[in-house]
């Protein structure tokens, strides 16, 4: 059985919950997912996975979450070819430019270990409304596919 692990940064709980839509949707696709607050896990553990996802909020003005700082400097040390991975996280548009910034950072941080983008990132306003969850379980879907 393929392993999905979810690493997120949550401060509100909106992106908690978005990890719990994705986690939930990959589930129902017959994938065994492992969800951790970044605090929790080091980013060496996704060598053990076969999806590699992100769930993070962008704090201030397109600052990353200072609790998810020290998981996102090791990322970009692994070398992860042959892993899949994807980006998700909420935010708000009043920022304008720097929406969801801290996604677009793990994105590229993924993409220097090597690792192939299953799916594109998705960014919601704040918590997921019914539209965001359809995208986010569309997400789950095109990430599935891809292992």
């Amino acid at each position: 059985m393929a392993l999905a692990k979810i690493v997120y940064a949550s401060l509100t709980g909106n992106t908690e919950e978005i990890a719990d839509i994705v986690a939930e949707a990959l589930e129902n696709l017959d994938i065994e997912v492992e969800i951790d607050e970044c605090g929790d896990v080091d980013a060496a553990d996704f060598e053990e996975a076969d999806l590699c996802i992100v769930a993070t909020y962008t704090y201030g003005d397109g600052d990353l979450p200072d609790e998810i700082v020290d998981f996102y400097e090791d990322l970009l040390e692994l070398k992860l070819p042959g892993k899949i991975y994807g980006v998700v996280g909420s935010g708000d548009t009043f920022y304008g430019d720097m929406f969801c910034k801290s996604v677009d950072q793990f994105d590229e941080a993924f993409a220097k270990t090597g690792a192939t983008k299953g799916a594109e990132s998705v960014k919601v306003e704040l918590d997921a409304e019914e539209d965001d969850i359809e995208r986010l379980e569309a997400f789950a879907k095109t990430l599935a596919a891809k292992i």
